[in-house]
């Protein structure tokens, strides 16, 4: 009996024992459970906070912003832009089975563990890649039990919520370098003033030491402790294996930098406006071009240099087909405050001088009453109170037409505005997208073909580009944006800008330049203020200023000799040989003087159409202007044909539709022709005095 009383208390021992072990556990548990749960959740959202960093539109670094703190922190992709052999050295190093483990490794804990137990202090943390994260994330000063328990804890979470490439992008993104240098990248930038896509051998094997002891091996401080730590790594790598003895040797030899890199800072003045413009960003690309960007700015900063202490210029590339902006130069140097290097004079409103003369021209192509090889007068000539003078004080008689504009003659530039009219052009030039900048109360005068209005130098190059696009302006894009809404927008017709383009590509090239391979145009403004010159070719466009961002007389300062050899050499930079220019558009009239229609051999001013007797200037009674045609196409050209009426004017009467020529009004004052497709057509008559009438209709 005493056996069985004595089982029966055994069992209710037990039984206590095991109620008191089960409470213990639920109680260690519950605590546990309370403890995680106070750990709030993962300040993931804090931790992803990168600096602003403005990309090429290939990716590459244009410029960095700091951090509000000072700290440079650079986005990376570690497949992407990383070396492999860095990558491969990290993981030999810090963590070898980061891809097998789910945030801790049992293995190297139970290693930090025994080390702890022999040692009596912690030597080695056992630590995996999402742990260290974890730290990086949530720092802390001091290494204790406690806190080794909330990084594994924390790893955990980690890996649920992000996979691998994550994990490592993240982590290479924090880890410090020491000093206001956090990730890879910043460090890589400031260390061997590259991107850490290539590194070599002793580079990758600095930059897995450095994060080690990130403060006590600051290159730019402790160059010597950075060496050792470094060839530390190297020896472990020989020893597991990873690198040749004979390549770590190698390594070794190589020195560690002493010195920080700065920042890259390309087109400053692209990246404050993109800065400034896009919001809650943090890697913001845009349209230029990293290689381009880099061989134009010494070229404005040294061609500055050698103009005067207060000079500066003005650089913008754009691509014509996309209206892309490939290069933007907003000044000199953007740190000398004598040549207020940080106002961009790509967008000072300036009078542009006579670079506005060939949209003169080119309307005038457009109404059909010239043609580049036309003869026009160039002699002293009055307009009221206003009588225009060419820049060198001299006259050259009657002269073609192509050799007005190439030679820039102002007094046929302002009799061909007369006739265009000046708030036509005012209005043409704003269709296209050009902010013309008047002064205050006054309307477009007959001065703005010679610099008086204000413009800037992008909105010339957009204007400018509209010539290789034959007749269409696209606005200029610098920020790469998911939504482009842009929609080319009309400067001339194709035939004019045609035109246009070939005239200008016979302009005399500056000194030591070659001929015939760019289009362009030169301009001064009053009191030797400006200098400017626009050229294309068939693929880009190119816009150079040069002055006094004061606004400041420059004497001697004239396009030709500051502006044009900037531009032909930012040509040269570009890599590429000048793209040919398009072709003319059917129906253009491509012709010598003699074989031109009377009326376009000679171009007569307003003031000389006097006629003997009773004549008329010509007129177009039928169609009316801003009347709406209806075509019947459906039943052959000839039920489509439209009629014009002509009365008065002197025979011959020259038909121009859309500035084409079409042929002669017949002596009924009559001509079929064969309407243009739907949309606006502008119709022309011009006699053999030169008289013209225009009317504009919409052919439905």
């Amino acid at each position: 009996m005493s056996e069985g009383v004595t089982s029966g208390k055994t069992k209710r021992r037990v039984g206590r024992l095991a109620a008191t072990a089960a409470a213990l556990l639920l109680v260690a548990v519950t605590t546990c459970a309370a403890w995680i749960v106070s750990l709030g959740p993962l300040p993931l959202q804090e931790a992803r906070a990168v600096s602003t960093t403005i990309v090429d539109r290939n990716g590459k670094l244009l410029r960095a912003y700091a951090m509000a703190d000072g700290r440079w922190r650079l986005p990376v992709d570690a497949k992407k832009e990383v070396d492999p052999t860095y990558l491969k050295l990290l993981l030999a190093y810090e963590d070898q089975r980061f891809f097998d483990h789910h945030g801790v490794d049992p293995k190297a804990l139970a290693r930090a563990a025994v080390q702890l137990g022999t040692s009596g202090h912690i030597v080695s943390g056992g630590s995996t890649i999402t742990m260290q994260l974890a730290r990086l994330i949530e720092p802390r000063q001091r290494r204790s039990l406690q806190f080794k328990l909330r990084q594994i804890v924390r790893a955990l979470e980690i890996e649920r919520e992000m996979s691998k490439d994550e994990i490592l992008d993240l982590y290479l993104t924090l880890a410090p370098y020491g000093g206001n240098l956090e990730g890879i990248r910043a460090a890589s930038i400031a260390y061997f003033g590259k991107e850490p896509k290539r590194l070599s051998l002793a580079e990758a094997a600095l930059l897995v030491a450095l994060p080690q002891s990130p403060e006590t091996r600051r290159l730019d401080r402790y160059p010597d402790a950075a060496k050792k730590g470094r060839d530390r790594v190297l020896d472990r790598m020989v020893s597991e294996h990873v690198v040749s003895e004979e390549d770590a040797l190698q390594a070794k030899a190589q020195p560690v930098p002493r010195l920080r890199h700065p920042m890259p800072i390309l087109a400053p003045h692209a990246a404050d406006q993109a800065a400034a413009a896009v919001k809650d960003q943090a890697v913001i690309k845009l349209t230029l071009d990293a290689g381009l960007q880099k061989v134009l700015e010494p070229l404005a900063h040294d061609r500055a240099a050698s103009l005067g202490p207060n000079i500066s210029v003005g650089i913008i590339v754009v691509d014509n087909d996309s209206g892309d902006v490939l290069a933007h130069v907003g000044s000199a140097d953007y740190f000398d405050p004598r040549r207020a290097g940080q106002v961009d004079m790509t967008r000072a409103v300036r009078s542009p001088g006579s670079t506005l003369k060939p949209f003169i021209y080119g309307l005038a192509f457009e109404d059909g009453f010239v043609h580049p090889e036309s003869l026009i007068d160039d002699r002293p000539v009055r307009f009221g109170s206003y009588a225009p003078e060419n820049f060198d004080m001299t006259y050259q008689g009657t002269v073609p037409v192509r050799k007005a504009l190439q030679l820039s003659l102002n007094v046929p530039a302002i009799v061909l505005l007369d006739r265009v009219g000046a708030s036509r052009l005012s209005a043409r030039l704003k269709q296209a997208g050009a902010n013309l900048v008047l002064p205050k109360d006054e309307a477009p005068g007959l001065a703005m073909g010679l610099g008086g209005v204000g413009v800037t130098l992008q909105d010339l190059a957009q204007l400018y580009s509209g010539f290789p696009r034959l007749g269409s302006a696209i606005p200029l894009r610098e920020i790469m944006l998911k939504d482009d809404a842009r929609e080319p927008m009309r400067l001339m017709d194709a035939a004019a800008a045609w035109q246009v383009g070939n005239v200008l590509l016979g302009t005399p090239p500056p000194d030591n330049a070659a001929r015939g391979r760019i289009a362009f145009k030169t301009g001064t403004s009053y009191g030797y203020r400006d200098a400017w010159s626009v050229g294309f070719d068939g693929r880009v466009t190119i816009g150079v200023w040069v002055g006094r961002p004061d606004g400041a007389p420059v004497p001697g300062l004239i396009g030709r000799a500051a502006a044009a050899p900037i531009l032909f050499d930012a040509f040269a930079r570009t890599g590429k040989l000048p793209a040919a220019l398009p072709r003319p558009p059917k129906g253009t009239l491509v012709s010598g003087n003699s074989k031109l229609p009377l009326p376009l051999r000679r171009f007569r001013p307003f003031g000389e159409l006097v006629r003997a007797g009773a004549e008329q200037a010509p007129r177009i009674q039928f169609p009316l202007n801003g009347s709406r045609i209806d075509v019947d196409r459906a039943n052959g050209s000839d039920a489509a044909a439209m009629p014009v009426k002509v009365s008065g004017g002197v025979l011959p009467i020259t038909m121009l539709v859309n500035g084409l020529a079409v042929g002669e009004i017949d002596s009924r004052r009559l001509r079929l022709i064969d309407p243009p497709g739907p949309g606006f057509a502008r119709l022309t008559v011009i006699d053999a005095t030169g008289a013209a009438d225009t009317v504009v209709v919409r052919i439905q």
